[in-house]
């Protein structure tokens, strides 16, 4: 069984998107190649198609393997609620709440889990290219490793150790992270990986020969700095502040923004322009207002009310057009109760007051893929329709409805299961609108039907959108193109010990 490990000096060196193209090179060239990552920090997740949670980076490989993503991918999620505090999610549930130092003791807990995890992967792939997380060289994390060379060690992984060289320094975080390895360590690390490059390659050249004379590892190979419509990790992401389009989308960035991935479709139209807002001096005018979701819906609410976004929220919701996800669509409401203090030790907050719900927090979280309908017939380019729309849900409240507004959609099936059930909320006029389902751009005829609105009424051609999936295979494609003419293929191949 052949296997490859992509760690890294740091966090957001381009692990993820390392691994994906290697996926992505490897079906290319006919193997059955699977992506694993042991644990994960992140508060970007997904929903597989038997409602269970897993990382959004371990999605995109599976999508760059050409597979299903399922939980074996990424057995252990961590979701941060606080600097100290996290949502640990086990082969795709919720296990509990924890600080850091109380999950720190436990890590070893899952080590025969893990190891068994691999095993089977092993059993059903020809390759595995498994992803670290953050740095090996984090010395006082190394006694209870289970991600970086704690992991190669139980799976007796080679190792590729990747640095950023558009943040400087590459030079001396790769020299220093293998100085930190202990000798073993050093004998699993087979190569390097410069990424981000901006410049004359010949010029680093001589950097490349010193820096091998270091450390005696061989550079496989100088990655360019490049830009595709492929999401990355959390803390990978630049949140854009400008107005780069004609549409100006703001979406609120809030401190415990979560799933902001919904919003990676809308950036793929040419004359879409999405920003993120964090002070009322930046709010503006857009064309569209979303609130995101969040890990911690109410501390969040509390802060955009103390930092004055709450009340430019309000102003704008008497002209323009607002959308809530998930914990933006709770907050949009009258009030939030958490009676159980699943996210903070406050019952119950006062909502924004836009639409008329009532959020009750639940013990129990829901994630379910669905399938949904509008429950309207909506005019699009075909005519008046019902438009589809797909996505998933992860939440832990409910909410109720008012007089005074009415559901969005009509949800035909949750993980494959026909249902029947009422979703969202809009007000009487259609201009504030709520939804729990995460995805929802990715669905092109929900997402042309929004921006022709706003198209029509600034006076752009209306438009049709383009199927997101089909993007994202292009640029999958393009990126494993990237990476095949950056780095030396063959002695990734003799890493692998595939000929």
């Amino acid at each position: 069984m052949s296997k490859i490990m992509i760690q890294g000096t740091g966090s957001s060196v381009g692990k993820s998107i390392l691994v994906a193209a290697l996926c992505r090179i490897f079906k290319q060239d006919g193997y059955s190649v699977c992506p694993f990552k042991s644990q994960n920090m992140a508060l970007n997740s997904y929903i597989t198609l038997d409602g269970k949670e897993m990382g959004r980076a371990q999605v995109l490989q599976a999508y760059a393997a050409g597979l299903e993503p399922e939980v074996y991918m990424n057995p252990i999620l961590l979701k941060p609620t606080s600097d100290k505090r996290c949502q640990i999610i086990v082969n795709g549930k919720v296990y509990g709440n924890s600080t850091a130092m109380q999950y720190h003791n436990m890590k070893l807990e899952f080590k025969d889990m893990l190891k068994e995890h691999f095993s089977d992967i092993e059993s059903r792939f020809d390759i595995v290219v498994m992803e670290g997380a953050g740095s090996p060289a984090e010395i006082n994390l190394r006694d209870r490793d289970i991600v970086n060379m704690g992991m190669a060690e139980i799976c007796d992984a080679p190792v590729v150790l990747a640095g950023d060289i558009d943040k400087g320094g590459v030079f001396a975080s790769l020299a220093g992270t293998m100085l930190l390895l202990s000798d073993d360590e050093k004998r699993r690390v087979k190569g390097t990986i410069i990424n981000k490059f901006r410049g004359d390659v010949e010029i680093l050249k001589p950097g490349l020969d010193m820096l091998e004379d270091i450390i005696k590892i061989p550079c496989l190979g100088v990655v360019p700095y490049f830009y595709l419509d492929l999401e990355e990790e959390d803390g990978a992401v630049e949140f854009n502040k400008k107005i780069t389009a004609p549409i100006d989308i703001a979406v609120i960035k809030l401190p415990h923004i979560s799933n902001f991935t919904d919003f990676d479709a809308l950036k793929s139209e040419d004359d879409v322009s999405v920003r993120f807002v964090e002070t009322p001096e930046e709010f503006g005018d857009p064309d569209l207002l979303i609130i995101p979701g969040s890990k911690n819906t109410i501390e969040d609410l509390l802060e955009i009310r103390k930092n004055g976004i709450e009340e430019y929220i309000k102003r704008y919701a008497g002209h323009g057009i607002i959308l809530g996800i998930c914990g933006g669509y709770q907050m949009l409401g009258r009030s939030l109760k958490d009676e159980y203090k699943t996210e903070t030790n406050i019952e119950m907050i006062k909502g924004i007051g836009l639409l008329d719900i009532d959020t009750i927090f639940e013990k129990e979280k829901v994630t379910t893929r669905v399938n949904a309908q509008s429950i309207h017939e909506l005019n699009t380019l075909d005519g008046l329709r019902k438009i589809d729309i797909h996505g998933y849900e992860i939440h832990m409240g409910t909410c109720a409805y008012g007089e005074d507004v009415e559901p969005m959609f009509k949800i035909l099936s949750k993980n494959d299961k026909k249902v029947d059930l009422e979703e969202g909320a809009m007000n009487k006029n259609g201009s504030i609108m709520g939804t729990y389902i995460h995805g929802i751009f990715d669905a092109a005829e929900f997402r042309e039907y929004i921006l022709n609105n706003i198209r029509s009424l600034k006076n752009i051609k209306l438009k049709r959108s383009n199927v997101y999936e089909d993007l994202r295979e292009s640029n999958l494609n393009k990126l494993a193109d990237i990476i095949r003419n950056s780095i030396d293929m063959n002695k990734i191949y003799d890493i692998v010990k595939i000929k």
